[in-house]
Parts: C-alpha cells; sequence; structure tokens
C-alpha cells in the first residue's frame, strides 16, 4: 500500500468521524425539547390532581342539594375513571421515556411516536371531560331549576339551539387543539425536525 491510499483511508476515516459527531450533536439537540415535554408531563399531573381535589368540593360549595349531590358525585366518578386511564397510560410513557438510551436514534423516534399518541389521548380525554361537565350542566338546570330551564326552553328555537351546541363543540375543540399545540405540540414539532433532518442523511 502506498502513501497514497494511506491518505485517502485517513482522510474517509475523517470525514466517518466527522458524521457521526454532527448526528451526535443532532440527537442532543433533540434532548433538549424532549427534557421540556417531560417537564411539563410531571407539572400537568400535579396540576391535574389538584384539580381534581378541588373538584370534589363542588357541591359543598355551591350548596347542591341531597339528590343533586349524589348526581354530582357519579358525574365525579366517572371524570376520575377516565382520569385515572390517562393518568396512567401517561405515567407509563413517562417513566419508559426515563430509561431511553441517551445516545440513540431509535430512541428519539420512538419518544415522537409515542408522545404523539399520549397527546391524542390528552386531547380525547378534555374532550370527554368537557361534555361531562356540559351535560351536569345541563342535568342541573333541568332538575334543581326546572322552572328557569322550563322558561329557556319555551323561548328558544330548536334551530338555535342545535346551533349552540354545534359552535360550543367548536370552541371546546378549538381551545383543546390550541392548548395541546401550545403545551407540547410546539416541542415535539422540534423534535420531529431532528428526526427528519438524521432521516434526510442517513
Amino acid at each position: 500500500m502506498n502513501f497514497d491510499d494511506l491518505k485517502n483511508e485517513w482522510n474517509a476515516d475523517g470525514a466517518e468521524e466527522t458524521n457521526i459527531s454532527e448526528d451526535m450533536l443532532k440527537i442532543k439537540q433533540a434532548h433538549t425539547p424532549i427534557d421540556i415535554i417531560r417537564r411539563k408531563m410531571k407539572h400537568e399531573f400535579n396540576y391535574q390532581i389538584v384539580a381534581l381535589v378541588l373538584m370534589a368540593g363542588i357541591p359543598y360549595f355551591f350548596n347542591f342539594s341531597t339528590n343533586m349531590k349524589m348526581v354530582y358525585m357519579v358525574f365525579y366518578a366517572v371524570t376520575c375513571g377516565f382520569t385515572a386511564y390517562y393518568f396512567f397510560k401517561f405515567y407509563r410513557f413517562y417513566k419508559n421515556s426515563c430509561d431511553m438510551s441517551r445516545d440513540s436514534r431509535k430512541s428519539i423516534l420512538w419518544f415522537f411516536y409515542e408522545m404523539k399518541l399520549n397527546i391524542e389521548l390528552y386531547k380525547s380525554l378534555t374532550y370527554i371531560i368537557a361534555f361531562i361537565g356540559l351535560a351536569f350542566f345541563a342535568v342541573y338546570l333541568f332538575v334543581e331549576k326546572a322552572s328557569i330551564f322550563t322558561k329557556i326552553m319555551a323561548k328558544l328555537s330548536t334551530t338555535y339551539l342545535i346551533l349552540n351546541c354545534f359552535i360550543s363543540i367548536l370552541i371546546i375543540g378549538a381551545i383543546t387543539e390550541l392548548w395541546a399545540w401550545y403545551y407540547y405540540g410546539k416541542h415535539l414539532k422540534r423534535v420531529k425536525k431532528v428526526v427528519d433532518e438524521l432521516d434526510f442523511e442517513n
């Protein structure tokens, strides 16, 4: 082997090391938004626990009747059931993301796709809780404020009620989508950018 061959091999090895270091740099960049997402998940878990505890006191704070307290507790139990399932799924994902390899492209891909699924679950839970809340409010008006509810229903047309329901659903949907994007989506987008760059280079 002559000197030129040795020089070419040396240059080839140097180029390969440069590519590896660039990939490693991008993987490290991906961990910044991942850490932000994980921190937000931890905070939100605490916020939701506090919210559930406060919700348990609503019937006493608003002085519901005995029957209405029973109705409220049924709705509250259903809400807690859905939330517990969500907490279990989110907590398991959170714990698994603690153990993922810090230098693996596959682990970043795993985090990206799992987090996307968890965001969809998060949005679904938000819709469910919102509609449970609306259903309870309708029952409360029908049971506790029957006279007022009857007067309101007599003055409103069916078209107006349907239109209001449709607009309410759109508002709930828009708020849910915007909140999910603001709280998690924009950081996950940064992870996706790194994943796309790694895929493009490989």
